[in-house]
């Protein structure tokens, strides 16, 4: 159910990314053919020519070889919505996104993640299959949406972090930690099922058949999940004394922990899991929120092969996440690397390679396929995240995992709009490569700055403030807490 949520947690948040293509009005030059009575237009992009259309039938060739005009695009409603407006709507998600990241992490560490990602992904949903009826309101109707779906997505990635404290074992939790990687998987399903939904059935379709299967799951969700063994109904006894024997100590059991901001806050491990987030989520939204447009506007393809293209580097990065999680794991428990050494490696490969590929993004990117090849490249990389820096708060501090996640996605959605907010700086009214390859410019020095700072300041040990001191004199909830998890009669 985790490894399906995050899927369809992304579906609701990168459905517009493809939608959004479809929903304005071209906005490339155009060049017309008169031919007698039949006129044809074509898109003129600055890395892509088409090849020349024969609008006459030759005689002297056969039916095979006559080329024909490209099929038309299904009729639908378009809207005259410029880059600057396009990308408010792309980046509102994240002025939501940002105010619930912190709150959702340790609202999920007192009440449970089970409330807070089940409700968090039902009104998302909801919200989605409103989507259609806002954009022929105005496009602030749309923002307002996003902005909703983005507050209540918002608190759902840190919500994970302390139920997979109570859940798995501490060698076993890269594995798990790879599930939240399923958010590429269900990008990479996403983009082409849309490309598919807006050129069979329009744009509109694609949110409304998001929003219930994301319904379907919320409920699904509520029926079959729980925060911890001891909740869960249907688990052996057995089973569960194995998990919480293996969990150990580091957790605490019963009411949890007031959290040390101050020994929290000037933690040099904990502020090097929080830049490195930023910098590879940075990189990681770019992309996903404006590869599509950057296909379209200066590769030329178009919408199903946009779709299908576009979903490459997210099917790359979900199998290298849960690759690389199980070798990290492997590794560790083996004795072969501590875990200060393979969240390093992992973070290192993961968050450095891709720098480079954005470089070479500046020099290569206006060629198709060497556009495609270092996209794919780079996210599938950038997967080994969750064999690095992704699941290092459950190692320094499980205690306070879902707060150490909710300050890093703090930041790291803010990069989210940041983004896209550079992306229409750059390329308003000028969508050209030149415009672009700063962009990649700007995403591999991000990378490299991320990668540098948990190689420098990076820890796999646990820091001595996860268990702070407790007041135990008489004190009947701390003595409660000494008391076994659960008795099964």
């Amino acid at each position: 159910m985790v490894l399906t949520g995050f899927m369809f947690n992304y579906m609701l948040r990168v459905n517009l990314t493809i939608a959004i293509v479809a929903m304005v009005e071209p906005t490339n030059k155009t060049m017309t053919i008169d031919n007698d009575t039949t006129t044809a237009h074509y898109h003129e992009y600055e890395c892509y020519k088409p090849p020349a259309v024969s609008l006459i039938p030759d005689d002297n060739a056969t039916s095979d070889a006559t080329m024909k005009p490209p099929v038309a695009e299904l009729e639908q409603t378009r809207f005259n919505w410029d880059e600057p407006t396009q990308n408010l709507i792309l980046g509102c998600f994240f002025w939501g996104y940002v105010l619930t990241e912190l709150p959702g992490g340790r609202m999920a560490e007192l009440f449970g993640a089970r409330r807070i990602f089940g409700y968090s992904m039902l009104i998302a949903s909801i919200m989605t299959l409103a989507t259609p009826l806002a954009a022929n309101i105005s496009h602030y109707a749309v923002v307002a949406l996003r902005v909703v779906i983005g507050f209540t997505l918002g608190a759902t990635w840190p919500a994970i972090q302390p139920m997979a404290s109570k859940w798995i074992p501490p060698m076993d939790r890269s594995k798990f930690i790879a599930n939240m990687m399923a958010s590429s998987l269900g990008a990479a399903l996403t983009m082409p099922m849309c490309g598919y939904l807006i050129a069979h059935l329009g744009w509109e379709s694609v949110f409304y058949v998001t929003g219930t299967i994301s319904i379907v799951w919320s409920i699904l969700w509520f029926l079959l999940v729980f925060d911890s063994p001891a909740e869960h109904p249907r688990i052996a006894d057995e089973e569960r004394r194995f998990i919480e024997n293996a969990i150990g100590t580091g957790t605490a059991k019963g009411k949890p922990p007031s959290v040390p901001w101050g020994k929290m806050l000037t933690s040099l491990p904990v502020w090097a899991i929080i830049i490195t987030h930023a910098a590879s989520v940075f990189g990681y939204f770019t992309v996903v929120n404006q590869l599509p447009t950057y296909m379209k506007n200066i590769l030329g393809f178009n919408i199903k092969e946009n779709g299908l293209l576009s979903s490459l580097p997210y099917f790359g990065k979900y199998f290298f996440a849960i690759t690389t999680s199980y070798i990290a794991d492997y590794l560790r428990k083996s004795g072969t690397l501590s875990t200060t050494a393979a969240r390093k490696l992992f973070t290192g490969f993961a968050v450095g390679v891709p720098g480079l590929f954005m470089l070479s993004l500046v020099f290569f990117g206006c060629d198709r396929f060497w556009s495609v090849f270092f996209f794919t490249a780079a996210l599938t990389i950038n997967g080994a995240v969750t064999a690095g820096y992704l699941g290092n708060g459950l190692d320094i501090a499980p205690n306070f995992s879902g707060t150490i996640f909710g300050l890093a996605n703090t930041l790291s959605s803010s990069g989210g709009y940041i983004s896209t907010y550079m992306v229409g700086v750059f390329t308003n009214n000028n969508q050209t490569f030149n415009q672009w390859s700063k962009v990649f410019g700007v995403l591999a020095g991000t990378y490299t700055t991320g990668a540098l700072m948990f190689l420098i300041f990076g820890s796999g040990d646990m820091q001595e403030w996860n268990n702070p001191k407790k007041e135990t004199k008489e004190d009947p909830e701390a003595q409660q807490e000494m008391l076994p998890v659960r008795t099964k009669h």
